[in-house]
Formats: C-alpha cells, structure tokens, sequence
C-alpha cells in the first residue's frame, strides 16, 4: 500500500500536479473564475438556424440520449425527443426551439470565432498475421501501462489520468512513439492486426478509431482503448515550421506525399509525436467509431467538443464554411466526441465519416467558425452549465 502512495506522489510531482510542497494546486483566482465561456443568446442571433434542416441532428442526438437520458438535465428533453416524427423538419425545429436555450461559445480573450477542423475514420489493409505485405503492428493495449485515476486521492485532480510503467523499484514514463517503433520492439505479442501502410497506421493513431480491411474483404472496426500518456505533437507544425510547406499547401494528403518522398526523414518525422495510441476490436454490428459517449457517430452530424467548456451530448449549432472554399456551411450537430487536439472553447473537430473520400475531405479541413450550444430550458440548465463548464483556459491531441 506504501508502495503504491509512494507511486502516486512521485507521479503527481514529475507531472506538476502538486506544489512545492505537495499540497493540492491553488484555488482558480478570481478573475479567472468570473470567465463564462457560453453566454446566453437568443435564436435569431444563431448565424445560419432559420436555413437549417434540423431532422438529422434530432436522430443523433436521439442517439445521444441512450447515454444522457438518465442524467437529470437530459431526461424531460430524451423523453420528449422520442415523441418527434422521424424527418418531419418543422417538428425538430419547433422541438429545439421549445426545449432549448442556445447559449454563444466564447473565448477566454471574448472572441466568439475559432478553429474547425474535420476527422474520419481511415480504412487501412491488413492481416491478423505477419507477412512481407503485411509488417507494421497496430497494438492493443499493453499489460504493463499503468493508468492511476487521481480523483479518489485528490478530487481537484479527477481530471487527470497519469500513465507509467514500473522498471525494478521505479516508476518511468511509458514508452515513445520512437521508442515503439523500432526493431527492439517492446510491445512484441501485444499485436492485433498487422497493416500494410506506416503513414496510413500513423494517421489511425491521430484519428482514434477506423477498420482493417482483411485479405478475404472482410472489414472490422477498431477504436481507441487507451494512450501512452505522451502528449500530441503535430507533425504538420513541425513542416511548417521547417518551410517544407505552406500553409496554403498543409493537408493530410500533403503531409502523407511528403512523407513517402522522403521515406528516412519521414520516419524521423513520425517518431516526433511521442504520443501512441492502443486500439481494440469493436463488435461486429458497429461500423461507425463510437465517441466518447460510446455512441456510434453520425458523419456530417457528429461532433468532438472540449467537454471542459461543451456537455458531452449536447446540441451544438455550428457555423463555418466548407473545407478550402468560402462556401456557408451552417447547421445543428451534436457533441459525441472529444480529441486529445481538441482544446479550448471554440474549437471543434466535424466528424465527415468512413473511408478515402471522407479522408480527402476532412484532411483539408481548417475553417474559421462559430459555435452555439443549446442546453435545455429551465433551473437545471446553471447546474448543468456550471457543473461541465471550466473556468479555466485548457491546455494544449487525439
């Protein structure tokens, strides 16, 4: 038990959770806790409602309500969801406008506008065994990664999640990607596929989830099981940074071309994210990753959210325009995901689907847009808003 608090405190001091002392972090001051970062606004101030086809976004967020409808401040507005006909547009529309308030999504500086980006799920080839076409393992989650919850120890910190392994009588961060990814091979007999493409492997790991297309067709989804504790870092940043590219030319598409031109200091590149993801097989039946709600996702209609600023299930309005052109695009969403790259308020991750063609699209996505979420109508909406709502400024991926 000794050695376990011992493990604990030494985790809390190497990641800056504890003062000098070791007393918990110091109460949020009082400038920093007058910060809303969703402030009530009225319908006809959300840019793009009038034009919207909500029907969609009311069968996801029905969906939604398989995980939130327990909760006490989602349960009158899941109960009266199900009594809306199935694409009947006027009745969703007069369904979110009755139940719901939209509140505007704001910033820490008070500007109301952030970045939108998109994400898919990759579809790679791949095997259950080794071959020569198939060589680059896609893990599970290893045996010896330590996942320590603070919140029984020190709830302030309940948000944290600390990964280690134990080496002898030490506790050590848990292995890089460039650590991962070499012929010592650490994680050997940990395999669950084995895939045909690095790059492709790579970009799995950026977007949390996507399926294995085996030789004979057969198609099985995998999804995120767990991380090595790393934190993200883009390798599209570290090219422009370098002026390998532009920003006008920085996409998926891009960074992936470059990386097969230029296959020695592509791997060096790739070994710069020291973050790694695990993955899990996914029951037959889903062939959509599920989000953080543990809900398969709506492409076009689902969303990741910072969950410290929007409710996970939430309706969300969104208004910003189509990837790499001018072209509005405005419509209801709802909150159904999180991504370790999603941070702050107005910053959220459009969910464009399956495949290639998703890929294409979501790979260009870098919009300026706005954000509105509605929560429901009536006295639990402050204790909803203040209960998920973070007063401070998030940190800095999926």
């Amino acid at each position: 038990m000794k050695r376990w608090l011992l493990f604990l405190l030494l985790l809390l001091v190497l990641n800056g959770c504890l003062g000098k002392k070791g007393e918990p972090p110091p109460a949020t001051p009082p400038a920093e806790a007058e910060f809303k970062p969703l402030q009530e606004d009225s319908w006809a101030q959300v840019d793009g409602w009038v034009l919207d086809r909500p029907a969609a976004a009311l069968e996801t967020f029905k969906k939604s309500c398989r995980a939130i409808a327990k909760r006490q401040e989602w349960q009158r507005v899941c109960a009266e969801a199900k009594k809306v006909p199935v694409d009947d547009e006027m009745a969703a529309r007069k369904f979110f406008e009755d139940f719901f308030q939209p509140y505007r999504v704001v910033n820490k500086d008070g500007d109301t506008r952030g970045l939108i980006t998109g994400y898919y799920g990759p579809e790679l080839e791949g095997s259950r065994k080794k071959t020569e076409v198939y060589r680059y393992p896609l893990y599970r989650q290893p045996d010896d990664l330590l996942v320590i919850d603070l919140s029984q120890l020190y709830p302030e910190l309940g948000k944290y999640r600390l990964r280690g392994r134990i080496v002898g009588n030490r506790v050590v961060p848990y292995f890089e990607r460039g650590e991962i990814d070499t012929e010592k091979n650490p994680l050997s007999g940990q395999e669950l596929f084995w895939v045909k493409d690095p790059v492709e492997l790579f970009f799995l790991h950026i977007q949390g989830s996507g399926r294995i297309r085996l030789p004979d067709g057969k198609l099985i989804m995998v999804g995120y099981a767990n991380q090595n504790g790393h934190p993200y870092k883009s390798i599209g940043k570290l090219l422009l940074d370098r002026h390998e590219m532009t920003r006008d030319q920085m996409s998926m598409q891009n960074i992936r071309r470059w990386v097969e031109k230029n296959p020695d200091a592509g791997r060096k590149l790739l070994a710069e994210n020291p973050s790694y993801v695990f993955f899990r097989q996914l029951p037959e039946d889903i062939q959509s990753p599920p989000g953080a709600l543990g809900i398969p996702l709506t492409p076009l209609r689902s969303l990741a959210v910072d969950p410290r600023t929007i409710p996970l299930g939430a309706p969300v309005f969104l208004s910003t325009t189509y990837p790499g052109t001018d072209f509005p695009l405005k419509q209801l969403m709802v909150a159904q995901d999180t991504g370790g790259a999603i941070k702050g308020q107005v910053r959220a991750d459009f969910f464009w689907g399956m495949g290639n063609d998703a890929g294409k699209v979501a790979g260009k996505m870098k919009q300026d847009g706005q954000l509105w979420v509605l929560l429901p109508k009536g006295p639990l909406a402050e204790s909803l808003q203040q209960r998920v709502v973070g007063t401070k400024s998030p940190g800095g991926g999926r």
